[in-house]
């Protein structure tokens, strides 16, 4: 009887430890192309004023995508309407153009630390807005469509 019972009990363990995900959520970009002027804006709620989390920025970029990192701007507006703003860059390839996102084919997907041990501190609507930062170099202007990202999201998980 106990032989068949720790199996169990390790594989339940098993598969109720790896679920660390709060929130996750995605949008397409147009036609694979992120608009320089296109801000990405997510809500979130209900989130534990205790729980320390991670988040995440998602970026699922196919291999059209002409760079090897990308520039974001990330804006984290919390219910009391205090914001932080960042401004972010991410290798997104190695030098010699193998991509660092996880995936087959042409079509690779990048989890991007963006903030880590994070407590939320009040209840109520969270706003995360990401937009793309690129620019070419020389270029004063930001790069007007940047191609080859198809989806942006973001992940909240709790830290272990």
């Amino acid at each position: 009887m106990v032989k068949n019972i720790l199996p169990l009990f390790i594989c339940s363990l098993m598969f109720s430890c790896s679920n660390n995900i709060v929130r996750s959520d995605y949008k397409a970009t147009e036609g694979g192309q992120w608009g320089k002027d296109n801000v990405i804006k997510f809500t979130f709620s209900g989130m534990d004023t205790i729980q320390k989390n991670n988040i995440f920025i998602n970026v699922r970029n196919d291999a059209s995508y002409p760079y090897s990192n990308l520039f974001l701007i990330a804006e984290l507006t919390f219910p009391s309407g205090e914001t932080v703003k960042d401004t972010l860059e991410y290798e997104m390839a190695l030098p010699d153009g193998q991509w660092l996102g996880k995936g087959n084919g042409s079509l690779k997907e990048s989890k991007l630390w963006y903030k880590e041990n994070i407590v939320f501190p009040t209840s109520g609507v969270y706003t995360l807005q990401l937009s793309q930062a690129m620019r070419k170099n020389g270029n004063i202007d930001g790069v007007e469509h940047l191609e080859g990202i198809t989806d942006v999201g973001y992940q909240i998980e709790k830290t272990k």
